[in-house]
């Protein structure tokens, strides 16, 4: 073989396999959401398949080119690394997507996109919903959501339940005004009882920001994709209360009539 095709050839298998080479990076970078708003804490995390010692994690946050933070992240020995950012201050004015560059050693490069809403441009909604009370007519209960839309409420009388159907678009969180004659959660003595929260079948805590005499104020976090949010009290649009007094008022009559026709019998 001639030797300048035998070189050539060398030449070659090199130039492609330091491309290769070049290609996989040996350094990976994540966050723990996709999804942030102002005020929130942005934990940047990854790893390195191979630690060069005292050789720190270079990291930096763009958004449209322009930088908003810079750090320097110590490698652990199992080749971990993570750094938290909080995501507020004047660099955090523009709402879009955010990249995250991680440099590691010479050539080894991972990045990794989320994106940011700040506070003036998070949508938040405050309305009222007209919910189905059926035999008895109509009732409103007043809500703020952020994050996302309420599609529906539902009245589940089976378990004393107002079914809220939300569109969640992000994690956020719903506030709801409660009108305690159509709904609540009581001991046997009258006094406030707490309500049981699922959202998708999964009990979480809630939190209660205000009492009133006519209606109590929930506020309930929830995450990107749940839908339904169900809210257990110990009533819920009393509708056979009617029907229990009639059955009651039934056998009532029906008692004084046995009672009257036994005693007729007897004269």
């Amino acid at each position: 073989m001639d030797s300048r095709i035998f070189y050539g050839l060398i030449s070659v298998l090199v130039i492609s396999t330091g491309f290769a080479f070049a290609q996989e990076s040996l350094i990976s970078v994540q966050t723990d959401d996709k999804n942030y708003d102002e005020g929130d804490t942005i934990v940047i995390s990854g790893k390195v398949t191979t630690v060069i010692r005292e050789t720190p994690v270079t990291l930096q946050l763009f958004t449209e080119g322009n930088l908003v933070d810079i750090a320097q992240i110590t490698v652990a020995q199992d080749g971990t690394y993570s750094h938290t950012v909080i995501a507020e201050g004047p660099l955090w004015s523009k709402a879009g997507d955010y990249l995250v560059r991680v440099l590691y050693g010479e050539g080894n490069i991972a990045e990794y996109e989320f994106s940011f809403t700040p506070e003036t441009e998070s949508v938040v909604t405050t309305t009222n919903f007209e919910v189905d009370a059926g035999s008895h007519g109509t009732f409103d209960v007043e809500y703020t959501i952020k994050g996302g839309t309420v599609k529906n409420m539902i009245v589940d009388s089976d378990i004393f339940a107002l079914i809220v159907q939300v569109d969640s678009t992000d994690e956020g969180v719903i506030t709801l005004d409660l009108p305690r004659e159509f709904i609540g959660a009581e001991k046997q003595d009258g006094k406030d009882d707490t309500f049981i929260i699922l959202i998708d079948g999964v009990e979480v805590a809630y939190q209660e920001s205000m009492v009133h005499s006519d209606s109590r104020v929930i506020t309930i976090n929830f995450e990107q994709g749940d839908s339904d949010i169900e809210i257990i009290g110990t009533y819920i649009v009393p509708e056979f209360g009617t029907i229990a007094m009639m059955i009651l008022l039934v056998g009532i009559m029906a008692t004084v009539i046995l009672t009257r026709n036994k005693y007729q019998i007897k004269i």
